[in-house]
């Protein structure tokens, strides 16, 4: 499903196919400035991300990003050393990597980790149930969106984030490894924030497996082709696992994950009654 283009957008698109406009010309009509104002009142982060607003208006959206964070912190806090895993959330039940992540997350499970995903249905739901299925810890850091996803039924803990870039912190902070399944702009979005953060030393080098291989093989070629162009340093991708093998992932985590940083079960801080504070 597409996203619907806000109407100024359109208009701009529009005249800049043509010849160069007026000044007057540019100028939005009142009907399409109401229709701004429905679009981004749909939303929070439309608001934010379109441009300049009034200034009570940006101290508000501070305010409600800060507690978007509050509220992700105070949630997840508790959920222990994390595995999250990444990918589409458009394949069914029956679809093969469906079945692979579900897998996946069985095994993450056992290792010991609670299993972090985005959420919502996909392959996101399916590392969620795989962790169920054994008894493990499952959580999900849900998007709000005016389309497409709800939070999966397989989850010990969630939160709704309205902000991507917030939930995107979310997904990284309590995860010592990042599974990449098979997925779209979002996937491709989130593994590079992930790759960018250990490249640029803001996180440890945690590591990074990607599942698929036939689906990511020309994801691969681009990554050779940086190296080959010395855009990145073969140290960047010396973490990255591509491979079709849960069982080869999980000794992938093994061993830069659990014997790198000593990781041991059991390590969630303990909760505070009085604070209103509940343990996984």
């Amino acid at each position: 499903m597409i996203a619907p283009q806000p109407p100024l957008q359109r208009k701009e698109k529009e005249q800049l196919s043509g010849p160069l406009p007026s000044v007057e010309n540019l100028k939005p009509t009142p009907e399409e400035q109401r229709a701004e104002k429905i679009f981004s009142s749909q939303l929070i982060d439309r608001s934010l991300l379109r441009g300049p607003n009034r200034r009570l208006e940006e101290l508000r959206q501070i305010f409600s990003v800060a507690w978007e964070f509050m509220k992700g912190f105070r949630a997840l806090h508790f959920v222990g050393p994390c595995i999250t895993v990444f990918g589409s959330a458009r394949f069914e039940e029956n679809h093969p990597y469906y079945k692979l992540a579900r897998k996946l997350g069985a095994e993450i499970a056992r290792m010991g980790f609670t299993v972090m995903t985005g959420g919502g249905p996909g392959i996101m739901e399916a590392a969620n149930r795989g962790a169920k299925d054994v008894g493990g810890r499952s959580v999900g850091c849900n998007i709000e969106l005016p389309f497409e996803q709800k939070h999966n039924p397989w989850l010990d803990r969630w939160v709704n984030m309205k902000f991507f870039f917030v939930r995107k912190v979310l997904l990284m902070k309590y995860s010592y490894g990042f599974v990449i399944m098979p997925g779209g702009f979002g996937t491709l979005d989130e593994m590079f924030e992930a790759l960018t953060l250990i490249q640029t030393k803001k996180v440890r080098n945690f590591p990074v497996v990607v599942m698929g291989t036939e689906y990511w093989s020309e994801m691969r070629d681009l990554v050779n082709h940086m190296l080959k162009g010395s855009t990145i340093s073969p140290e960047d991708i010396d973490l990255i696992c591509w491979t079709d093998s849960v069982e080869e992932a999980i000794e992938h985590l093994q061993d830069k994950a659990v014997k790198q940083f000593g990781l041991v079960r059991e390590t969630t801080p303990d909760s505070s009654a009085l604070l209103g504070e509940k343990s996984l």
